[in-house]
């Protein structure tokens, strides 16, 4: 069974990006997508969602106020709030009305997919419990982490820059533990089944953080290319 996702966005291109984001985890499905309040509640009047991304600058009633009326209704469904507003007091209205995540455009793909596991371990634990005890809530709280060391691995996430996962970062330090030598952007891409920008986007990081070195390749026959390679020690 997947869980139902309701994508909320007045942007036809920004909602199919979201939709894409959502399928390629298996176990989310987007049921439908709605561009403004009153196809929201039209929507929910008949249909049980799990999930709902919701857009906080929307046409006739913000997003904010959707979640506010989601609310009052008592539609089961947990929110990702997704907008380009970075004000705190818009984060601290929407964090108050308990909504599992909160995304910045833009954000990326792999920062997505991290929101989509915080509800899964929020899911889990609560449909799972009848009640909680502190491993159980601290369980949640940290998105599955169930040792000391997982949660100081969460925690040392926070302090990771914005769109760069630890998780990816681990398979990118496994990629060049088997694979010592040069290496393009394409070929992380492709061995990794991450896109081409967003291993470009890792490899800038490493290489500023002095974790990985680059140099021009001129002898393709063709346009010279980046090649990257590991220096001593680990990229996390």
């Amino acid at each position: 069974m997947k869980y139902k996702v309701l994508i909320v966005e007045d942007d036809p291109m920004v909602a199919m990006i979201n939709e894409q984001y959502v399928s390629k985890n298996p176990q989310f499905e987007v049921v439908t997508s709605c561009r403004n309040g009153k196809e929201v509640f039209e929507y929910l009047k008949n249909n049980k969602v799990d999930l709902i991304v919701l857009d906080v600058y929307m046409p006739y009633m913000t997003g904010v106020e959707i979640l506010k009326k989601i609310r009052e209704n008592n539609f089961p469904s947990e929110v990702i709030m997704v907008t380009a507003a970075n004000d705190s007091n818009t984060i601290e209205e929407t964090m108050h009305l308990g909504v599992i995540d909160y995304l910045i455009k833009p954000f990326a793909f792999e920062r997505f997919q991290v929101a989509l596991e915080k509800f899964i371990a929020h899911h889990t634990t609560l449909s799972k419990n009848n009640v909680l005890d502190q491993s159980g809530i601290d369980n949640m709280i940290f998105n599955s982490c169930k040792t000391l060391s997982e949660m100081n691995d969460c925690i040392e996430q926070q302090k990771l820059p914005k769109g760069i996962q630890k998780k990816t970062l681990i398979l990118i330090q496994e990629y060049f533990d088997k694979n010592p030598g040069w290496h393009t952007v394409i070929m992380i891409a492709e061995k990794l089944g991450i896109s081409i920008v967003t291993a470009r986007h890792y490899m800038n990081y490493l290489e500023a953080e002095d974790i990985i070195t680059s140099e021009i390749n001129y002898g393709t026959g063709g346009r010279p290319c980046i090649l990257y390679k590991r220096k001593n020690g680990k990229l996390v």
